[in-house]
This record gives structure tokens, C-alpha cells and sequence, in this order.
């Protein structure tokens, strides 16, 4: 038997028996060695007792990663969530975070050097027409330090190519850990690090212009102005830190692996990764929305309103500049 765990940006196959791995296949899996001390990754060590063969549900508990799993033709396949506890909260310095553009060239997100705003949107969002405003926002505090990271949370980089605009870094998110690193829910979505990679703003819901403020109800000039004077070195809005609990972390490890499933042709079984994300977290438009496509779904159609509609009851919870 095989295992296939995802994890960060890869996914690696090993011999195993079934979720049970020997010290060798856990650090190749996952990047992690089981040592007399605990499980240790560079010069990160979590002390725990494990001994081998040792169960990657057991490794997951002591990581507080959550873990979802499927067997597929009598392999396994499973997901191992990027990190556990919060998400990166105000005054955090961000993980390392580097995703690649629709050329595949690699893209920091974290860890610049400069102050960075991090654009989250995609193609199943109206916000995919924004990018223009974004392009001339970037050119205009180019100047004053700041540079503009937009990031489309697509599964197909063909689909994102089109709007890419020229001079405009643009990275592709297949794997939604732009989510897993700030909590973004949302889409368009902004977040800010500082030139040490601390994040000054936690995700909030930032349109790049007004084309849809009578459906979004947010104000793209009030975003636009709080970030030219925190480019030129005024204060950034407090902003409170999203709400990130098991629940969530679990939905996107669900969603992953049902996106994975998908990619390979196991539809029935990811319909069923799918829906178990979105019961974990049915008002998460980065996880319900974003799987519509894949679903047979219209992420514009009655789906979309039906979740629109839901959000909107319930007061429309996310991030917003106040």
C-alpha cells in the first residue's frame, strides 16, 4: 500500500501501511523526523512520545494540524493542514510563503523585505475585473516602498492568464494556503506585512474599485486611502484578527483533499470532501464558492445568491476596514 500526503505545496508517496509510517517515510511524507525529543523540522521540535511505525493521526494530534484522509483504489491520501493553531494574527512575523505565476516562476509572498500587500481574488469572482485598479494602485506607491502581490485563488492557471496585467505580480493559489496562513474567507481580500513580514492589517474584504460597491457595500476609496498613508509611513487600521478556530482548519484540509480527488477523476468521493468543507464552514466563500466551479456549479448563478443571501442574514461576517 501507498500514501499520498499533501502538505504545504507538495505531495509526496510513500510505501506504507496505511497511516502507519516508519521514521524514514514521515520525514519524506511530510518533512518531519521523529526523534528521541519529539517530532522535529529544522530547528522546530514539538516534544511528544512517539514511537514507530508511528500513526500520522498521532503525528497530526501533536502537530495540531488538522488531517483529512480518503483511500482511493487502495492507496491512501491525505492532508496534513499547513499549520496548526492561529493563523497569522497582528504583530506575527508571516510564515514563509512562496507560491509560483501562471509561468511558474516562484513568487515570496513573506519575507521581502519591503512593505507588501497581499490582493487575494479570483476568476470566480467579479473582482477578477479590478485588477486594472489594482495595477495603477501598485505603479503609483511603487515609489514610496510598497509593493502590490495580487494572488488569484484559482485551480486553473490558464483561467487566471487572461487577467494577469503587465507588471503586476500575480501568483496562482491552487491550494488555498494563502487561507491556511492569513484566514482569508473571502475574496477580494487584502492583507499587509511589514518590512520584517509582520502583518500590520489581517485579511479584510477590499475591493480594487467600485464597480460592485452597490452589491459589496465597501468603500474601494476608504482601503485605497489607509494604505497610501501606510505606505508613506502613517499608521495602519486596526483591524480585528480573524476568527480561526478547529472547525475551519479542518474545512480547508476537507476542501484540499476533495480538490485533489477532483484533479484525479474520484468525483464521487470529492463531492463528498467537498461537502464535508462546507458544513464545516458554510459561510466561507473561499471554500463554498470557490468549489462551485468544480462542483458543476455557477459561482454567478442561484448557488452563489442561495450563499450570498445566507451570509448576508447573518450579518455579514468577514473583515472590513471601520
Amino acid at each position: 500500500m501507498t500514501i499520498t500526503v499533501l502538505t504545504g505545496d507538495s505531495a509526496v508517496t510513500v510505501a506504507s501501511e496505511g497511516l502507519l509510517l516508519t521514521r524514514g517515510q514521515l520525514l519524506e511524507a511530510t518533512g518531519w523526523d521523529l526523534k528521541d525529543t519529539g517530532l522535529c523540522r529544522g530547528e522546530v521540535c514539538v516534544p511528544v512520545r512517539l514511537t514507530e511505525p508511528v500513526s500520522l493521526v498521532d503525528v497530526a494530534a501533536a502537530l495540531r494540524r488538522p488531517l483529512a484522509v480518503e483511500e482511493v483504489e487502495g492507496a491512501v491520501v491525505a492532508v496534513l493542514g499547513e499549520s496548526g493553531g492561529q493563523v497569522a494574527l497582528t504583530g506575527e512575523v508571516a510564515p514563509p510563503l512562496t507560491l509560483r505565476d501562471v509561468d511558474g516562476n516562484e513568487v515570496a509572498l513573506t519575507g521581502t523585505g519591503r512593505k507588501t500587500a497581499v490582493v487575494a481574488w479570483s476568476t470566480w469572482c467579479g473582482c477578477r475585473y479590478e485588477l486594472p485598479a489594482w495595477k495603477q494602485l501598485a505603479d503609483e506607491l511603487r515609489a514610496d516602498g510598497l509593493q502590490i502581490i495580487t494572488v488569484a485563488v484559482d485551480e486553473d492557471v490558464d483561467a487566471v492568464k487572461p487577467w494577469v496585467q503587465e507588471d503586476l505580480t500575480t501568483a496562482v493559489d491552487p491550494e488555498h494556503r494563502l487561507s491556511d496562513v492569513f484566514g482569508i474567507v473571502n475574496v477580494p481580500s487584502t492583507v499587509w506585512l511589514d518590512e520584517q513580514g509582520r502583518v500590520v492589517k489581517p485579511p479584510t474584504i477590499a475591493p480594487g474599485d467600485d464597480q460592485f460597491i452597490e452589491f459589496t457595500k465597501v468603500d474601494a476609496d476608504q482601503h485605497h486611502d489607509a494604505l497610501r498613508s501606510w505606505a508613506r509611513g502613517g499608521p495602519a487600521p486596526v483591524v480585528d484578527d480573524p476568527a480561526d478556530d478547529e472547525a475551519v482548519r479542518q474545512a480547508r484540509a476537507e476542501r484540499r483533499l476533495a480538490a485533489w480527488l477532483h484533479r484525479h477523476h474520484h468525483l464521487e468521493l470529492a463531492e463528498k470532501h467537498f461537502q464535508a468543507a462546507v458544513a464545516l464552514a458554510p459561510l466561507d466563500f473561499s471554500i463554498r464558492r470557490s468549489s462551485m466551479p468544480l462542483r458543476g456549479k455557477d459561482p454567478f448563478g442561484p448557488e452563489f445568491f442561495e450563499l450570498w443571501e445566507e451570509w448576508s442574514d447573518a450579518g455579514r461576517p468577514g473583515h472590513q476596514l471601520t
